[in-house]
């Protein structure tokens, strides 16, 4: 009876391992196909989830960037309405001023030195300005205080000597 104690002991061991490697395995193979179904199940609805933010993202992203580009254009035509409304003011301020007797008078006894009939125009210059003029007329740069006609004819001499 030994003998088949021991036989029937290893057979029944045997057969013990056997029988727990198959039920182990059928548990992880059924485990894994869970995990896979799971996974088939999330991946599909996350693919699906990505394809539908990503249409979206694609549908909107022409109209939010013309959107925003309006926006900034809106604001620099404001911006440049109030520059003009300023502007505007300024000038009404000119045109108001302009239509003063006094003040005509005044730009014109600034700019074009102006004088009543009886006064006398004194126009000063600087001293020191009387060397620079001579030393501007030989190095030729046209000079205020000379008659426009020689300036014209000093740049004609210059363009027929290029090399100068």
């Amino acid at each position: 009876m030994a003998g088949n104690r021991d036989r029937f002991s290893t057979f029944s061991t045997a057969t013990r391992l056997k029988q727990l490697g198959e039920r182990t395995a059928a548990h992880v193979y059924r485990s894994q196909t869970r995990r896979q179904v799971r996974r088939s199940r999330l991946t599909g609805r996350a693919a699906l989830l990505v394809l539908v933010l990503c249409t979206l993202v694609v549908a909107l992203a022409y109209p939010m960037r013309q959107y925003v580009s309006q926006r900034s254009e809106i604001a620099e035509q404001r911006r440049a309405a109030e520059a003009a409304g300023r502007r505007l003011e300024r000038l009404r301020d000119e045109k108001a001023r302009w239509q003063d007797n006094a003040y005509a008078e005044q730009q014109a006894r600034k700019h074009l030195h102006f004088v009543r009939p009886g006064e006398i125009s004194y126009i000063m210059t600087d001293p020191g300005a009387g060397s620079g003029a001579a030393e501007r007329h030989r190095t030729g740069t046209a000079g205020s205080d000379r008659p426009w006609y020689s300036n014209v004819w000093d740049g004609v001499d210059k363009a027929d000597r290029p090399g100068e």
